[in-house]
């Protein structure tokens, strides 16, 4: 018997016209809607395909895996300042306890507390696990013997596409695998 992949099941990996992902983490990706849109607007090339197929009245045409855009977009030269890509530059790992932790159980802890004239910026920010954050609270940490494992720094976006490629998400379909690195290791022919 032969089934049909389920069309949400159909994400198109989407790459800047240099053929690298616009994003590692989030991993850029449209929904199968927006990838057909793309192609219909002949913004993007069509790198790969899907065996499934989508139709209309007038028109059969399999669904693409892999596009290009058509028009480079410049990379961000810094990263933004979100909790997300706090969490990223400090791999999830809360920098007190040096545990790891999923999204939901981090938050984020002010080094110098605000309380104390501390700032909310890349330099005073990490990951903080909930119980590290309420032990440490609003002391210093000299008063509370806590120090990040690494100093807060604000990270290239470099740096967050290296570390978001250790964190693949649950879906990637063959055909991305020459345009993803996920810490594959390569092989000396």
């Amino acid at each position: 018997m032969n089934t049909v992949m389920p069309l949400e099941r159909c994400p198109a990996l989407i790459l800047n016209a240099d053929f690298r992902p616009l994003s590692y983490f989030p991993l850029s990706i449209w929904p199968w809607q927006e990838a057909v849109k793309a192609v219909f607007r002949e913004s993007v090339t069509v790198i790969s395909e899907y065996d499934r197929v989508v139709r209309s009245p007038g028109l059969s045409m399999k669904l693409p895996s892999v596009l290009a855009l058509r028009e480079y977009v410049p990379m961000a030269r810094t990263p933004a300042f979100t909790r997300f890509n706090v969490f990223l530059r400090d791999q999830w790992t809360c920098q007190y306890c040096a545990h790891n932790f999923k999204t939901q159980e981090l938050s984020f802890d002010h080094v110098i507390p605000r309380s104390r004239g501390g700032r909310t910026t890349w330099e005073n920010i990490v990951a903080a696990c909930r119980e590290c954050n309420t032990k440490k609270g609003n002391k210093m940490p000299s008063e509370s013997g806590m120090f990040p494992v690494t100093d807060p720094r604000r990270p290239t976006v470099f740096e967050l596409h290296h570390h978001g490629r250790r964190f693949p998400p649950n879906f990637l379909h063959e055909s991305w695998g020459d345009f993803l690195y996920w810490d594959t290791e390569l092989q000396d022919d």
